[in-house]
């Protein structure tokens, strides 16, 4: 290989900064680059050094590495396969799943290791976690932390245990980060958070805005949003962003106050559904922009305690009060009412809802 030193390049006089490589013919020539286990001497300012002792990738600024952070930013939580875990009917420990874009009856996924109902779900994309829940629809909750690999059906694996042991906690997640909020112990203010591809304990991450128990919850990428809630019959919408622990922000109202409501989204849209009061309801919000909800249409059937999961396109839901069986399903761009997927194979209210590949 040979080497070619220039001391200068100048334009009409001017020094000519180049900020990417410069081709020449069909090759490029590149910024000084190194790979070792020690920092090069005599290194230019830019300089760019892959330091192999750490696995770190560092650049030279006056004289100085600084290490460059090369860690992907959190994706959002989506895929094209639907799960709803365990609700109440029996009380159940079933696992059911669809493929979101095709609409059909939902297929025997496996057993949660607990039974349960009024519990929560979230997943990264790849793996699904579900929270505490109720063994009869009231009392004590455990505190069991479940997990499964959405892309291989299967019962379900322990995977630690809850913040809050208080049933009707609501759940989301983006590609990192489990969080749950709230719950029946006297309403917790409690939000809580795990790490989804590391099995441990749940941690602190902050508090609500007002103690609430059966919220609705649903992420993008970067943003959280709970909605609703049980403590007054909330109609307030607030948001945790997903990655900075702390307490919660108001983001603005629903076109209803209710609780029981479920929620789904897409990296620009968040949905709420259902509820007790004015059950069939569907609002959404833009995440990126605090404010009120507006009305997107109704679902076909009129309950609470549904769970959703969705395709960053489409948003499905399934079963409610009353133990049904039912998913509908809408686009989530579109405003418009809900469209009848399908059936889960089990009446119940109540289940975890997720989504991933």
């Amino acid at each position: 290989m040979s080497t070619l030193k220039v001391d200068s390049i100048e334009n009409s006089g001017s020094t000519v900064n180049f900020t990417t490589n410069v081709q020449v013919e069909n090759g490029f020539v590149e910024r000084e680059y190194t790979s070792s286990a020690s920092a090069p001497a005599g290194a230019s300012n830019g300089a760019l050094w892959w330091d192999t002792g750490n696995e770190v990738l560092k650049i030279n600024i006056n004289g100085t590495w600084y290490s460059v952070d090369t860690t992907p930013p959190p994706q959002p939580s989506f895929g094209s396969r639907g799960v709803f875990a365990g609700g109440l009917g029996s009380p159940t420990n079933i696992i059911d799943y669809v493929t979101i874009a095709t609409p059909g009856n939902a297929t025997d996924f496996g057993d949660l290791t607990v039974a349960r109902g009024y519990n929560c779900g979230c997943s990264d994309g790849t793996r699904g976690v579900i929270g505490p829940g109720s063994p009869s629809g009231g009392g004590t909750a455990n505190t069991t932390m479940d997990y499964v690999t959405i892309a291989t059906p299967g019962n379900a694996t322990t995977f630690g245990v809850a913040f809050t042991s208080g049933y009707g906690q609501a759940g989301l997640g983006n590609s990192v980060r489990g969080v749950f909020g709230g719950g029946w112990v006297s309403s917790s203010n409690d939000i809580s958070y795990i790490t989804i591809a590391t099995t441990g304990n749940a941690t602190e991450f902050g508090e609500l805005v007002t103690p609430q128990s059966e919220m609705s919850a649903t992420a993008n990428s970067t943003r959280g949003l709970f909605a609703g809630g049980w403590s007054g019959t909330s109609n307030v919408i607030q948001y945790i962003t997903i990655m900075t622990p702390g307490n919660s922000t108001d983001f603005g109202d629903l076109t209803v106050a209710r609780y029981s409501t479920t929620g789904a989204a897409s990296e620009t849209r968040a949905l709420f559904a259902g509820g007790n009061t004015s059950g069939n309801v569907i609002d959404y919000v833009t995440i990126a922009t605090p404010g009120n909800a507006t009305d997107f249409g109704d679902m076909t059937v009129t309950k609470s305690y549904r769970a959703a999961a969705s395709s960053g396109t489409r948003a499905i839901f399934g079963g409610g009060s009353s133990q049904t069986n039912v998913i509908d399903y809408v686009t989530i761009s579109t405003p418009g009412n809900a469209t009848d997927f399908g059936d889960l194979t089990l009446s119940r209210e109540g289940a975890a809802g997720f989504s991933g590949d």
